[in-house]
């Protein structure tokens, strides 16, 4: 029996694509990280890997471990069985994440002020003042994937990318908000940097947030950029 809560379809021959089929995101969102958590522990015979996003999930096999058609079936039930209203997190943490922003004009701060009608006063400020909550890990390194500031408009994205975005950097694009953990590159508006290291590749956990926590950030000086450079990021 189809499932009523998602939407499930192949991806080629050795992945299978979830998608929420409820009208509420947040719920939709729940969906998708809760059903993540449950292949993963399952521990699903065949099944490789599960990667959650912000209203689908991809799950990986091994096709000549699992039939498709069965593990569709399985995903069905159990996407049905799951409590949407659950937290994903019961006890989230919290994230401060200092910025020293982009006033000096060094990146895209002002560029990205300017489309929005707004001041670079403003524009620190809306991005500032939320308490974001972490949607989903993302490209390079775990990036927080979240929802972005209460700016007027979607923001844009660069329209020639750049080669290279070093790890540090806070951007922006469409309606979301991210920290870029690992250099790589990127076609993102940067409006800032972040001294702190996000980024362990010798820890247990590459990175310190998962789905559900949250991240503030916080405006700083030069000063304490010098600081912090290299603080670990670690919750409060």
């Amino acid at each position: 029996m189809p499932a009523a809560s998602v939407s499930i379809s192949p991806s080629g021959t050795s992945a299978l694509r979830v998608v929420s089929a409820l009208a509420d995101r947040e719920a939709g969102w729940r969906l998708v990280h809760h059903l993540a958590r449950f292949v993963d522990a399952a521990r699903v015979p065949g099944v490789t890997c599960v990667i959650p996003t912000y209203d689908a999930a991809l799950i990986e096999v091994d096709p000549a471990d699992v039939s498709l058609e069965r593990l569709v079936e399985y995903v069905a039930q159990v996407a049905d069985g799951l409590d949407i209203d659950r937290p994903l997190t019961e006890t989230p943490r919290t994230f401060e994440v200092p910025v020293l922003y982009d006033v000096e004009g060094e990146l895209d701060l002002q560029l990205v002020a300017e489309a929005q009608g707004l001041s670079i006063a403003e524009a620190i400020r809306l991005h500032s003042e939320p308490t974001y909550v972490v949607r989903c890990l993302g490209a390079p390194g775990g990036s927080p994937m979240l929802d972005g500031p209460p700016f007027p408009l979607p923001v844009p994205r660069l329209a020639s990318p750049r080669a290279h975005v070093p790890q540090g950097v806070v951007s922006v694009a469409g309606r979301q908000a991210t920290i870029t953990p690992a250099a790589a590159p990127g076609g993102w508006p940067l409006i800032g940097r972040t001294p702190l290291t996000v980024l362990d590749l010798d820890a247990e956990r590459f990175v310190p947030y998962e789905p559900g926590d949250r991240i503030r950030f916080r405006e700083i000086g030069a000063d304490e950029y010098e600081a912090l450079l290299g603080t670990r990021m670690a919750a409060r």
